[in-house]
């Protein structure tokens, strides 16, 4: 038969399509060649876990958390208080603490458009959180994985907040560890009335007659400060005393002890473990392991048996000192210091006899009013009258304060009252500085009538 083209096209379509499914279809496997040469080798890995584990040990990190539940760093409620506000927050907040370091934030003063200065030392809104925790201090956790990770978030010399960074704190023992502990445990500064600017410490002691301030020309073209309630250095005072710079230093005879130079606040603070002190309790009230390093009381160990001598004597030197001081601060037989019988709101209870507190007997409705039981007094006719009343007040308590008397004070009235305050405020009754504090309370005593 005779095949037409279009036949001839369909035939050859139908072999092409016959062979091409043929070759879809996979005949029997053949035999396995021989095996490859092998590769190389690639670099090893490292185990996570065993990383981790260099740390988190019960005889590490673990057993540090646990040390921390008993320091205040851990249990203080003032990150959750101070939490928004961009000028606590750097010693208050975690978080804002190492902004602050991170951006290398100066305590400086800055002339505002209202033509008084004004502190500058603040975070930002969006960092003025977070509890005190590991990263305060040890701000490269969970970076390298190794060692590096636990240094220190700062160890650099501390400009002062309290003079506005013209004086800076170096304690250079143990590699300047103690720097990030000064860091925040420093002074609040005093502003001055007129100028807004920090007080002039050393103008007041060289005129300690001068006034400053006069209850009955409550002005700020003249006085220098205004006292109220909390006319106060705050709470950190130690690192000041500790480095032998925070007073207003009457007369002369200024030294210091040796712990500013050859100890640390480590060495003390963060001895081995015993009991709820020691370690990252930071606790060192009765423990003097740390005190018997090199170079300091190695040759004559402080023990259990000589803290009448090392502890106890210097502790009641500087505790009568502060009474003798408290008593020389009166006017008409009222005293100026505030007493505190509440022996948990009073966080310096039992340091001295009559239970001061380093505020001031001046009225507060909501602090310190004699009505509402809120203060122990030395004089029935105390507290002091207020210069400043808020505009909050009612008409009963502005008439309540009008009826008290008044408190004018001298340099030297005002510059003990600082040192009072710094001195109490230590905490440690001489001990960080023997030298240094002694000789403050005992100029001060010298300067009043």
């Amino acid at each position: 038969m005779k095949l037409n083209n279009f036949s001839k096209l369909l035939l050859s379509a139908f072999v092409v399509m016959s062979i091409a499914s043929s070759c879809v279809k996979e005949g029997p496997m053949g035999l396995t060649g021989p095996a490859g040469a092998n590769g190389k080798d690639g670099t090893n890995g490292k185990d996570a876990n065993e990383t981790c584990k260099v740390c988190h040990a019960s005889g590490k990190v673990d057993l540090i958390s646990t040390q921390f539940q008993f320091s205040k760093h851990e249990y203080g409620e003032a990150a959750f208080e101070e939490a928004g506000n961009v000028g606590c927050t750097p010693c208050h907040a975690q978080e804002a603490f190492k902004d602050i370091v991170a951006r290398d934030v100066q305590p400086v003063f800055t002339l505002g458009s209202n033509g008084k200065y004004s502190l500058q030392y603040n975070t930002l809104a969006s960092t003025a959180y977070g509890e005190i925790g590991c990263s305060t201090c040890h701000s490269s956790l969970h970076t390298t994985y190794g060692t590096a990770d636990l240094a220190f978030t700062t160890v650099k010399p501390v400009p002062m907040v309290m003079w506005g960074g013209k004086k800076t704190i170096d304690l250079k023992a143990d590699g300047g560890k103690s720097n990030l502990c000064v860091k925040c445990h420093q002074p609040r500064p005093q502003s001055n009335l007129q100028t807004g600017n920090v007080q002039d410490y050393d103008a007041i002691a060289k005129n300690p007659t001068g006034i400053a301030y006069d209850a009955n020309n409550n002005s700020a073209t003249t006085n220098i400060i205004r006292p109220s309630y909390r006319m106060h250095v705050h709470y950190g005072s130690v690192g000041a005393v500790y480095a032998g710079m925070g007073g207003v230093e009457f007369g002369t005879g200024y030294t210091n002890s040796k712990h500013t130079e050859v100890a640390s606040c480590m060495d003390c603070h963060m001895g081995a473990m015993v009991g709820r002190a020691g370690g990252h309790t930071f606790n060192a009230v009765g423990k003097f392991d740390g005190c018997n390093v090199t170079g300091c009381h190695s040759t004559a160990p402080i023990s259990a048996a000589t803290t009448t001598k090392y502890w106890k004597q210097t502790r009641d030197d500087v505790k009568l000192l502060l009474t003798q001081l408290a008593a020389k601060l009166t006017v008409d037989g009222v005293e100026i210091m505030n007493r505190s019988n509440d022996s948990e709101a009073n966080l310096w209870y039992g340091l001295t006899t009559k239970n001061y507190d380093g505020y001031l007997n001046v009225y507060d409705p909501s602090l310190n009013n004699p009505k509402l039981g809120l203060a122990t007094y030395a004089n029935a006719t105390g507290p002091f009258q207020n210069p400043a009343p808020a505009a909050t007040w009612t008409a009963e308590q502005k008439a309540d304060n009008l009826a008290l008397p008044k408190l004018s004070l001298t340099n030297a009235q005002y510059g003990a009252i600082l040192n009072f305050q710094l001195v109490l405020r230590d905490y440690s009754l001489g001990i960080h500085n023997t030298a240094y504090t002694t000789t403050l309370l005992k100029n001060s005593i010298a300067v009043l009538p």
